[in-house]
């Protein structure tokens, strides 16, 4: 079997493949995508770091591709449903390199506070400004963390080590583990008021888009330094630039960027005090390449050699028979999972999954994994995958529990998923129609039947004549066009539900509109 390696690889990770009986390597620095075509049909796989782009086009004349090795976190550069659809497992090392970013944090925190590359730059040209450069120390300071997932955990661990009084908001996670972790759990507002330093560890989702914005930094303290490893537009660049140049904002720290490289005009950079940024360096250090070569080396042997499968981040770890049998529930229970992730309010305590029908008398484990994944996936800063999905749940302090009934009243099979929370509970419900398509039969004690895809609005609202038209009305004044619509009631005039398919993601100030509306209760954006 042929592996193919484009972007390089740790002389610790190729020896790993070297002394593999049965495969066969090509090791390039470097392939552009008009040679890749050509030759990549010829390998049973294919490892890569960032440079390689494997879009679908590549994928497709992957003819004899098994497996995608991402030597690193981010699997931007892989077209991961192309490759799913071609039956071939993307894997990715979801934890080599947390601990170099959660470094690169404090790095950058402690560069701002003392202003080192001002200062190196003022020295190198001579000068010597000692009373110019005073810095700020860091103890005893108060230390917001937007975001406790992986790298937030490693962050918050040194930040304590440095005698910082540790805050964090994640709303997704119960005051239990952040009890454990000694870490004070507050609202976002509130971190926003104490903190004297913030640092972002949070994906970048339609929530979290712009998170600190000229609105939200004006709840800041005066003189806070902003700190961001994470992703570029959490943070609102020209908001930023603006807040520095008041002085309200004391400083920021940015590894990330909007576009990388920043585009020329970015505000940001024309700034030269109260800055530090670097070129996305947060998983660049020796020990992490090495980490990372070496556990995508090893998961690529397993896989083609044992059938093994590691850190997959499009399929479970089950042998291919079994995923023939339980493949549509898979892909059900993700959806479920990732409507209630996206839905619920909350610290997450606990996450009930019944199994009704024929459904029960399958090994449902895999089931529960790809339900976690999904339901994980939109809150986390590291990549949710089958593998590491259950040890995320876990380290965050949700309870799973799995329940078994062979009756189902009204299907086949029944997959229900019920989430609970610090601020209530909530349920969904969802079948398989035929022999693969999902769909949510229940949400909150209403019956609907909902294909779950692409980009929803999930309204609730009193049943009164006219609500649906008003919603309707509001969305195409305003460009968005609908493509279907799934109502549910309790009774007439009581509780009503409505999944508004749209083409396209709705802009903020229309959903604002919406939530403006007689008889409205709530109104959320999600994308399944």
């Amino acid at each position: 079997m042929k592996v193919l390696i484009t972007d390089g690889m740790s002389k610790e990770g190729l020896s790993i493949l070297e002394a593999a009986e049965g495969l066969e390597l090509d090791v390039r620095k470097s392939t552009a995508k008009e040679e890749l075509l050509e030759i990549i049909g010829n390998y049973d796989a294919v490892v890569i770091r960032s440079a390689t782009k494997l879009t679908e086009d590549l994928i497709d004349a992957g003819k004899n591709l098994r497996a995608i090795g991402r030597a690193g976190i981010g699997v931007d550069n892989v077209d991961v449903p192309a490759a799913t659809k071609r039956g071939i497992v993307v894997m990715n090392t979801p934890e080599a390199n947390a601990i170099t970013t959660a470094e690169h944090t404090i790095t950058l925190m402690l560069s701002l506070a003392r202003q080192i590359p001002q200062a190196h730059s003022s020295l190198k040209e001579g000068k010597w400004e000692r009373s110019k450069f005073k810095g700020r120390e860091i103890y005893g300071k108060t230390f917001g963390l937007i975001g406790l997932g992986n790298i937030g955990k490693l962050v918050a661990e040194r930040a304590l080590g440095l005698k910082l009084n540790v805050i964090a908001y994640d709303p997704f996670l119960s005051k239990e583990a952040a009890d454990r972790l000694g870490v004070e759990l507050v609202s976002l507002d509130d971190l926003l008021k104490r903190s004297d330093i913030i640092t972002i560890h949070t994906p970048l989702t339609p929530e979290t888009k712009d998170l600190l914005n000229k609105d939200s930094l004006q709840k800041t303290k005066k003189g806070v330094m902003i700190i961001n490893c994470a992703r570029g537009g959490v943070v609102n660049e020209n908001d930023m630039a603006e807040a520095i140049k008041s002085g309200h904002v004391g400083g920021c720290a940015f590894d990330v960027f909007v576009n990388e490289p920043p585009e020329e005009g970015n505000p940001l950079l024309a700034l030269d005090e109260n800055v530090v940024f670097t070129p996305h360096l947060g998983a660049s250090t020796e020990e992490a390449q090495t980490k990372v070569g070496l556990a995508i080396a090893e998961q690529i042997v397993d896989f083609l050699l044992n059938g093994v499968v590691k850190n997959a981040v499009n399929m479970p770890s089950v042998s291919l028979d079994v995923l023939k049998t339980i493949g549509p529930y898979l892909t059900l229970a993700e959806k479920l999972g990732s409507l209630q992730g996206q839905l619920c309010k909350g610290g997450v305590k606990e996450i009930q999954l019944q199994y009704d029908g024929e459904i029960s008398e399958l090994d449902t484990r895999p089931v529960t994994v790809s339900a976690l994944k999904g339901f994980l996936a939109p809150m986390m800063d590291v990549v949710v995958s089958h593998v590491n999905a259950p040890v995320i749940a876990e380290e965050r302090g949700i309870k799973v529990i799995e329940s078994k009934s062979s009756q189902a009243k009204d299907y086949t099979s029944l997959i229900t998923i019920k989430v609970k929370t610090d601020e209530g509970e909530s349920q969904v419900a969802g079948t398989i129609f035929g022999t693969e398509e999902p769909r949510v039969v229940g949400i909150n004690g209403l019956k609907v039947d909902v294909v779950p895809s692409g980009y929803m609005l999930v309204s609730e609202n009193q049943d009164r004549p006219g609500f649906v038209g008003a919603m309707c009305t509001t969305l195409g004044d305003n460009g968005v066009n609908i493509g279907l619509l799934h109502l549910g009631r309790e009774s007439i005039g009581g509780r009503a539900i409505v999944f508004t398919n749209v083409d396209s993601p709705v802009p903020d100030e229309v959903i604002e509109k919406i939530k403006n509306l007689p008889d409205i209760i709530s109104v959320t954006q999600v994308n399944l």
